[in-house]
């Protein structure tokens, strides 16, 4: 078999790079290791930044998010008891965020792949890349107990940060960064209205909360737990009572509980993988770089990622010129840093760290009280929530 780019990985940002470059005549074909259903399954970030929502335009699968998704200009940050809205419409001059769940992104872009007959291999095993380094890199993988090799012009590595690309890489050629965090954030999903109609970031002294939400019936509940707590530690009953212990009175009061749908424990760490290019590979999304969810720019990156990359290959093929895939690794790690410095600050002045002390509580009252009394600092707050312009900065 023969393409121009093979992607591996099908989740949100290897089906979305498949579909704008199906929609600019690129042949594409992508490898997963997983069951339709397992990808589906993976409950992730619901706050999609207008960068991103254009991009789920221009790839034509926008049309559900635009009708089911919530349009939020602002959300409340919680501490001391008491909540302050950044208006986040006020501040940035109109921005909103959209209020539309990783899975169903991911849905509406299996839709559409599969609506226009592309090929998608699930459950492909033993997936290699092999002579990325050459003008003729090649993939191969087994399925039902054959093997197959894919030819390609480019391979994109969209398969997460324990995918196999990234780890196809020399040693010697890459470097990483990372940061781990000493908690994690165990989520609960339930069928019950939301407390609140935006989202709530709490600061308690018993940690971290977010109140989020997937629909109008639909809400995604968070709190900062030790990485040593296990789900099975905690019933839906221990789960609420703890929530309503970090919330302010009135929320805690509005608060409707319910039985869980999924609930999970995720571990939080920084991380950024240097360069994002290695001949004609191309990491993008988690495979190359993870941010803390605090700052819900995990898929936002991912989808930023793959639009240079997109350009990038139109570039090639239309333009016959490198210039877009010379400078991918370094448009996309400009974006990548300040998006991981938003998610690294937030993350910590929003957080309970033991390890640091009384001091370290009293400090973050400071910032939070400063903040929310300077228009500068909400105006921060505001334009990094929303997301920075693609071509911020140049």
């Amino acid at each position: 078999m023969r393409t121009q780019v093979a992607i591996i990985g099908a989740g949100p940002a290897g089906l979305l790079l498949g579909q704008l470059l199906h929609k600019a005549g690129i042949d594409t074909v992508i490898l997963e290791r997983q069951t339709p259903d397992y990808v589906l399954g993976r409950i992730r970030a619901g706050v999609l930044e207008q960068v991103a929502t254009d991009l789920l335009d221009e790839a034509g699968v926008g049309e559900r998010m635009h009708r089911e998704g919530l349009l939020h200009a602002g959300f409340d940050m919680l501490f001391d008891g008491k909540r302050h809205r950044i208006d986040l419409d006020k501040l940035t001059g109109g921005k909103k965020v959209m209020i539309y769940g990783q899975t169903e992104v991911t849905r509406d872009l299996m839709d559409a792949r599969q609506a226009a007959g592309l090929p998608t291999v699930y459950e492909a095993a033993n997936v290699q890349i092999h002579d990325f380094d050459t003008t003729r890199p090649r993939v191969t993988y087994e399925k039902d107990g054959q093997s197959h090799s894919i030819d390609c012009d480019f391979m994109a590595g969209c398969d997460g940060f324990h995918g196999v690309c990234r780890a196809s890489v020399p040693r010697n050629a890459i470097r990483e960064f990372e940061k781990v965090y000493p908690f994690g954030w165990l989520g609960l999903l339930s069928d019950t209205p939301p407390v609140h109609h935006e989202l709530i970031y709490a600061n308690s002294e018993r940690g971290f909360a977010l109140c989020s939400q997937r629909s109008h019936t639909r809400s995604r509940y968070y709190l900062q737990v030790p990485l040593a707590d296990k789900v099975e530690q905690w019933s839906d009953d221990a789960f609420w009572a703890e929530l309503k212990l970090r919330l302010d009175a009135e929320a805690a009061e509005k608060l409707v509980t319910g039985p869980s749908i999924e609930k999970s424990i995720a571990p939080l760490r920084s991380f950024v993988t240097e360069p994002l290019r290695f001949g004609r590979l191309f990491l993008a999304g988690d495979a190359g770089h993870i941010v803390p969810p605090t700052g819900a720019k995990g898929l936002n990156l991912a989808a930023t990622d793959v639009k240079y990359l997109t350009n990038a290959f139109i570039e090639f093929y239309r333009d016959k010129t490198e210039a877009g895939i010379d400078s991918y690794s370094e448009r996309c790690l400009k974006r990548i840093w300040r998006a991981e410095r938003f998610s690294w600050w937030f993350t910590a002045i929003m957080h309970n760290f033991p390890d640091q002390g009384a001091i370290n509580a009293k400090l973050q009252h400071a910032e939070l009280d400063y903040l929310m009394h300077s228009e500068a600092g909400l105006r921060t707050i505001a334009e990094n929530y929303v997301g920075l312009p693609l071509d911020f900065g140049g």
